[in-house]
């Protein structure tokens, strides 16, 4: 958490810092190998505000990097691997579109030049990770995307949902042409090879209409207290699409669970979701490992406490869903 490291420009907490190796050494000595994301929606005050965060060149060529360098060089050696920035697109999306997360605003302008700017730094914090010599993985939000009425008007809002959380970042990682809608393309053929592995993560597919509103797929599927259906199918659909966008890429899930009370509805979807895993791997996909939101029961943003994604409850109770988990960890 980069605020509470560097809770002032320039000026870090030992006490933070402290917290944070004793948590790595103690991952370390039980035999558990960290991954390390540096930025998971929020930013130190000072960076977001005073210093208007990313969509500054300066502060995201100045700040940001010295952060990232900070970080590889204080935890480098007690972590297994890096993923420098949690669902770029939809840090854009939820703080310049949707107006939820801040600055809460929702303009078609500022979208474009924030969602060009997360990627830079997505990018440039890979390439300085991959210095450790650790393997660096990318985690992007993706969901099938489906036109809900058989119009043209729904099938170019889907084109164009899809475009922002897949296409832009598709064309970066694939081609090094960074190409956000609205704006003039930055070519970095150095984005080519940021990541060693091309992680994702994935709860749902969505549905669109021709105003553009987004609705729960498939359309007669459960719907969690999110307001989104978990759909295991989706998990299938999306491991073959980037297998055959980047051919002998190594994939990662980064992300994959449900949000819920009802832990035997979470055993059912994981259990198919996972079917679809082993599915992907036996068609040949070189899919590297798969990682459960989430291990314990997380405050959730606007949700504080209330929906359960942990396979454990916070006071570490195991819920009978983490038996099937163990045995695909250890078979």
């Amino acid at each position: 958490e980069w605020a509470r490291i560097e809770p002032e420009p320039g000026k870090r907490d030992p006490a933070a810092i402290e917290h944070y190796l004793e948590v790595l050494r103690a991952a370390r000595a039980t035999g558990i190998e960290p991954w390390v994301c540096l930025h998971h929606f929020t930013l130190p005050g000072w960076f977001s505000t005073d210093e208007h965060g990313f969509v500054d060149a300066r502060s995201r060529g100045y700040y940001w990097p010295r952060h990232v360098d900070f970080i590889a060089e204080t935890f480098g050696d007690l972590v297994h691997g890096w993923k420098p920035v949690n669902e770029p697109s939809a840090y854009a999306l939820l703080g310049w579109r949707l107006g939820v997360f801040p600055p809460g605003v929702s303009n078609g302008e500022q979208f474009a030049e924030a969602l060009e700017a997360i990627h830079l730094a997505t990018f440039e914090a890979a390439i300085r990770l991959r210095e450790t010599g650790k393997p660096v993985a990318s985690i992007n939000n993706l969901s099938p995307v489906v036109a809900s009425e058989p119009v043209p008007e729904a099938e170019v809002a889907r084109d164009r949902l899809d475009r922002i959380q897949y296409g832009v970042w598709m064309e970066a990682v694939r081609d090094g042409i960074l190409a956000v809608p609205g704006r003039a393309p930055i070519e970095r053929p150095e984005f080519q090879t940021a990541f060693d592995l091309i992680g994702f993560s994935y709860y749902n597919a969505m549905a669109i209409d021709r105003r553009n509103r987004i609705g729960p797929y498939p359309a007669d599927a459960r719907v969690g207290p999110m307001g989104y259906a978990p759909w295991s199918e989706g998990l299938g659909i999306l491991l073959h699409r980037l297998a055959d966008d980047l051919p002998g890429q190594p994939l990662l899930v980064c992300e994959h669970g449900i949000g819920t009370d009802d832990d035997g509805w979470r055993e059912e979807f994981l259990r198919e979701s996972l079917g679809f895993v082993a599915q992907a791997a036996s068609d040949g996909i070189d899919l590297r490992g798969f990682f459960h939101w989430t291990a314990v029961d997380n405050y959730e943003w606007t949700y504080g406490y209330s929906v359960r994604f942990g396979l454990f409850e916070r006071d570490r109770t195991p819920k009978p869903s983490t038996a099937l988990m163990r045995a695909w960890a250890t078979s």
